[in-house]
């Protein structure tokens, strides 16, 4: 089995993390004064029931939040969900259920709302390109650039429509950047190094740490030459950055030619109207940051009910 980076699931690191930008956001919304229409309005004995329905098809991710805002807010109100994040949905598809107190109900409703539909855009965006890749054995990945303070729920989303999730955060993996090379090709101008002598660095930080002889030492090279040197000293995965399909064949052949057990991850100029070339190219990942970067949310509402 390929080895792969840490994957994010929903476990007790990703709910704290949430629970830190509800509280955020409650702060923002409530600071110490509270939901002032909802008290000039609103009978604090009036109880009522909304259906989150959403208003486009897509993937839902998000529904593990509203019970940590009912708490967060301490109000009297109970969620019932009756979809699951990575479902598939089509517009006009309830998504669960709040009942409790009117006041309650109105001051967690956009919260509620703003993370789910977030994070079903994000979850939606990916699940279309997992689909456009699909049959030629190639995974699609996110990256790094994500929402800070949102990264694990966003790729958490990620991995809800069916992507795979690159590094959680730079303490999950050696990856060798343009910019780490660029330093170390000036750092000594008597014995310059490049991909293979960072490589190898990596390799030995990585035998001196403890419990991590499973995490991923890859690198990033963006010519053939580079390619060449890099694939010699036996990554774990090589990054071709924006490297034109013929190109991105041409390093596969190599690197099958020399029975080498390193992956192949594609990067750079990825959309869904090229992402489906480079797959047919060989390479096994295609990390794509149009994943969390570019998603728009998802339309999600919540409809009063009149039973």
């Amino acid at each position: 089995m390929v080895r792969d980076y840490r994957q994010a699931t929903w476990d007790e690191e990703l709910e704290g993390d949430c629970r830190e930008l509800i509280r955020l956001a409650l702060r923002e919304d409530l600071r110490d004064r509270g939901d002032l229409t909802s008290a000039a309005v609103v009978d604090a004995e009036a109880r009522g029931t909304v259906q989150m329905v959403t208003r486009q098809a897509g993937v839902v991710c998000g529904l593990r939040i509203p019970p940590l805002v009912i708490a967060a807010l301490g109000c009297e109100v109970t969620w019932t969900a009756t979809a699951s994040d990575g479902d598939a949905i089509q517009a006009g598809d309830q998504l669960g259920q709040l009942t409790g107190t009117v006041r309650g109900l109105l001051t967690a409703e956009r919260l509620i709302l703003n993370l789910a539909s977030r994070l079903s855009g994000v979850a939606t965006l990916t699940r279309a390109y997992v689909d456009a890749v699909a049959g030629t054995g190639a995974r699609v990945y996110d990256t790094r650039k994500t929402t800070p303070g949102y990264r694990r729920l966003e790729k958490y989303a990620v991995r809800c429509g069916g992507g795979m999730n690159h590094r959680l955060g730079l303490c999950d993996g050696w990856l060798i950047k343009d910019n780490h090379l660029g330093h170390m090709a000036t750092a000594s101008a008597d014995a310059p190094a490049g991909p293979r002598q960072a490589v190898e660095q990596a390799i030995r930080h990585r035998a001196a740490l403890a419990d991590s002889e499973e995490t991923l030492v890859e690198v990033e090279v963006d010519t053939l030459e580079q390619f060449d040197e890099a694939l010699a000293a036996e990554p774990d995965v090589v990054l071709l950055d924006n490297m034109a399909c013929d190109i991105l064949r041409t390093a596969v052949a190599r690197r099958d030619a020399a029975r080498s057990a390193t992956t192949l991850e594609a990067s750079g100029g990825v959309n869904l109207q090229t992402i489906r070339a480079i797959a047919e190219t060989g390479v096994e990942r295609i990390s794509v940051g149009a994943l969390t970067h570019q998603a728009v949310s998802l339309d999600i509402g919540l409809d009063w009910s009149t039973s």
